[in-house]
């Protein structure tokens, strides 16, 4: 007696998810997961049997759940953002590593308006609208423990910023607490004093000669002091000019005109020169060449501005002085009402 057997053969064809860049193996993670799957494109964060999510919060404090959490980055501390110059464009950062190794990487947000609309500093210390993955640098990067400052800012603005740091993938962290500093409006102070001391004098200013000995080289009894400050990055200058070319008498026509040189080996002549030049801080204020002298030289002062105190920086509290000096001969004319009007201008390289 034969038996009929029955043989079933069942094929089951399973196709996987896939995408050119990633496959996903199964469509579940079963237990948890296996931990830090990649492919070409894409990586996978996840530990076997790992359970909870989210973040206990508390009034002051927050307890982070899951292998990602551990795996972040420390939150920065709140940066110094300070303005230690009184600068009117640019402010100083200084990002605290709050414990992060040196590979860490830092992005600063900024916002002038208590962060309703944020941008993020540069890698060239800009602020720009989008944070591009140059824009997260080492702290070195961001200028160790001087810092950096953050430039292209606008004057009598208060700004805020906030820093986070990332290690590695799925190591980002959220921004920490904000720093906030204001720049400056733009300054620019100019006074004058008249004295034979550095004193503070006031107006109406004048510099006595007295009477001018013939064939020697006379200075003035008095000092011209010249108080200068601007808050300009790039500085100022202090210029001066004299409306009559020189020492000028309207009673006899005649002029001891002003000139450049050594007074000693000329017939006559009027000049300046620069004796003194300070700053409280920034600068350095310093004479400018054509009145940096000594002995009897002099520099010209006529009807063209030109320079006698400059600072390639910003300066607070610079005072300069300048002393006249005229020579007559046994020719020159007498009279009593030589003179001439001077005008000084400051200027700021803003």
């Amino acid at each position: 007696m034969k038996k009929n057997i029955l043989s079933l053969f069942i094929f089951i064809i399973l196709v996987l998810p896939a995408s050119t860049n990633y496959q996903l193996k199964d469509y579940s993670f079963g237990s948890g997961g296996i931990g830090n799957s990649t492919s070409a494109g894409y990586s996978m964060n996840a530990i076997s049997g790992e359970i909870g999510t989210g973040k206990e919060t508390g009034t002051n404090y927050g307890i982070g759940l899951g292998l990602n959490y551990t795996n972040q980055a420390n939150v920065p501390v709140a940066p110094i953002f300070d303005n230690p110059n009184g600068y009117y464009n640019r402010l100083r950062l200084i990002i605290n590593p709050s414990g992060n190794p040196s590979s860490a990487k830092f992005a600063v947000a900024i916002s002038d308006d208590n962060f309703v609309t944020a941008k993020y500093v540069q890698n060239d210390n800009t602020i720009g609208d989008n944070l591009g993955p140059e824009d997260y640098q080492t702290y070195s990067s961001w200028g160790g423990a001087s810092g950096i400052y953050v430039i292209g800012l606008s004057p009598g603005t208060t700004y805020v910023v906030k820093v986070k740091a990332i290690t590695g993938k799925f190591t980002e962290t959220s921004f920490g607490p904000n720093s906030s500093a204001a720049t400056v409006n733009p300054t620019l102070s100019l006074d004058i004093d008249v004295a034979a001391n550095d004193s503070e004098t006031n107006p109406p200013y004048g510099v006595n000669f007295g009477s001018l000995i013939s064939g020697a080289v006379n200075d003035s009894a008095e000092k011209v002091w010249v108080d200068f400050s601007t808050n300009a990055e790039a500085g100022g200058k202090v210029y001066v000019s004299g409306a009559n070319g020189g020492l000028k008498s309207s009673s006899n026509g005649h002029t001891i005109s002003s000139i450049t040189g050594n007074l000693a080996v000329f017939l006559e002549g009027f000049g300046a020169q620069a004796e003194s030049a300070t700053q409280s801080s920034g600068g350095p204020l310093a004479a400018s060449a054509l009145y940096d002298q000594t002995g009897d030289n002099v520099g010209i002062i006529d009807q063209s501005m030109r320079e006698i105190f400059t600072s390639s920086y910003s300066v607070i509290g610079g005072r300069g002085s300048f002393v006249l000096k005229a020579k007559s001969s046994n020719i020159t004319p007498a009279a009593s009402d030589y003179s001439e009007v001077f005008t000084v201008v400051a200027a700021s390289n803003f």
